[in-house]
């Protein structure tokens, strides 16, 4: 046995706790979770059934710490997992899934599968089963502050372009103030304009924010890979900046595993609870709406529809805040079938859009979001992550579609009333 294959069976064996072992023995094979995966829907391949990419660790498990299992190994009936196994799985499990979580919201017994994704992924990455692109990635976020390299020129070129369009001062490294703001590389690198719609809202609330040099990036390529070690270091230079500063808060920007790895799983990759509060830019300004700190001026006219991303919406709990939103700034909105917790993935997250291999499949599965967008006919689209953004602009032009794509929070800002009170 190689030792990259060793250390891969490894650390998938740490992963089989008992809430696995009961997923694996409670499921029923009913197939809800096929139903539910865009890939196998836009492809009807049973490859793509989501327990089935489970398969090795599953073996595993029955291998190792079943009783029948162990009597099966001995007699030669139940046969090991391979490298080559890791290696064919390895198109499944990275390919095929975008950790969108909707499998998991229709099985029966609540068995959480994109949690065993996850931790199958652990043991993919040990075995060194993981596509170079984002080995690339989680080895440049590493060894600098980005998965795209070291963007703290762009970034503060971004600010100082923001400054000179708004008036507004964009600071970095200050304490005491209410938030501390990072930033995904995708809206550092494509959607810089953020940072002007958040100086333009939070002038007008009345909030102090900073950026910290140390700190900024918001995507965690760890997550992505399947490697805690790599989640927790970069989760820890968000935190340790927050703390250093002093701030109340962090707001998570349009990013959906941003926002999942620093909420929900950041206390546990770092052993503690946080000081400060981890909020999503969307929470925030629809905090800001109920205290009447969002004045509008307008609306838009067009017809617009929204894109609820998984990470934020279904595994994230955000559903009626954007829509609140929505209600302040468009007068022609439409929602799609499936909208909201049930809404079809992008086919771009959890690592798929930045793996090259995957392109052809994950165009493929955004024919499911097209047949959703071509019912209702928009103008326009918002949704509240950028790589959602750049995942469906992307495949819109693939597909011929001339629809206007923009994220929430400047869609808010085009329409925010920043005149002086009686101006």
């Amino acid at each position: 046995m190689t030792a990259s294959l060793e250390r891969g069976l490894n650390a998938l064996r740490e992963q089989i706790d008992a809430p696995v072992a009961s997923f694996f023995t409670s499921c029923v094979h009913c197939g809800l979770c096929a139903e539910a995966c865009v890939f196998y829907r836009e492809t009807e391949d049973p490859r793509y059934i989501p327990i089935r990419k489970l398969d090795p660790m599953r073996r595993l498990w029955r291998r190792e710490f079943t009783l029948f299992g162990r009597i099966g190994a001995m007699l030669g009936l139940v046969r090991p997992v391979t490298d080559a196994d890791l290696g064919e799985w390895e198109t499944l499990v990275y390919d095929s899934c975008t950790l969108c979580g909707r499998c998991t919201l229709v099985c029966p017994v609540g068995n959480d599968i994109t949690l065993m994704i996850r931790k199958m992924r652990e043991g993919m990455s040990a075995a060194g089963h993981t596509p170079k692109e984002l080995i690339g990635a989680a080895v440049r976020h590493v060894e600098t502050n980005s998965l795209m390299g070291n963007l703290a020129p762009a970034l503060r070129a971004q600010v100082k372009r923001s400054v000179a369009e708004t008036g507004i001062d964009i600071g970095f490294d200050q304490p005491g103030v209410d938030y501390m703001v990072i930033l995904s590389a995708q809206e550092t690198m494509d959607y810089p304009e953020i940072l002007s719609s958040m100086a333009r809202i939070f002038k007008k609330a009345g909030i102090s924010w900073t950026i910290a040099s140390d700190g900024f990036e918001a995507t965690n390529v760890g997550v992505q890979i399947g490697s805690r070690d790599i989640a927790r270091i970069l989760v820890a230079r968000v935190v340790e900046a927050a703390e250093r500063l002093g701030v109340k808060g962090v707001v998570s920007p349009e990013c959906g595993h941003a926002y999942q790895a620093l909420r929900w799983e950041g206390p546990n990759l770092m052993g503690r609870a946080f000081n400060f509060e981890v909020v999503h830019i969307v929470e925030l300004l629809d905090r800001l709406r109920a205290e009447g700190k969002l004045p509008t001026k307008g609306m838009e006219s067009r017809r617009v529809t929204f894109h609820d991303p998984c990470q934020i919406n279904r595994r994230g709990g955000i559903d009626r805040e954007p829509r609140r939103l929505m209600a302040l700034v468009a007068s022609d909105f439409v929602e799609t079938d499936d909208a909201g917790a049930m809404n079809w993935c992008c086919g771009g997250g959890g690592g798929v859009g930045a793996n090259e291999r995957a392109t052809k499949l994950r165009l493929t599965a955004f024919k499911r979001k097209k047949a959703q967008l071509e019912k209702v006919n928009p103008d326009k689209l918002i949704t509240m992550c950028a790589y959602c953004h750049h995942t469906i602009e992307e495949a819109m032009e693939e597909y011929h579609m001339e629809i206007e794509v923009q994220g929430l929070t400047d869609f808010v800002a085009t329409y925010l009333d920043d005149e002086p009170a009686g101006a």
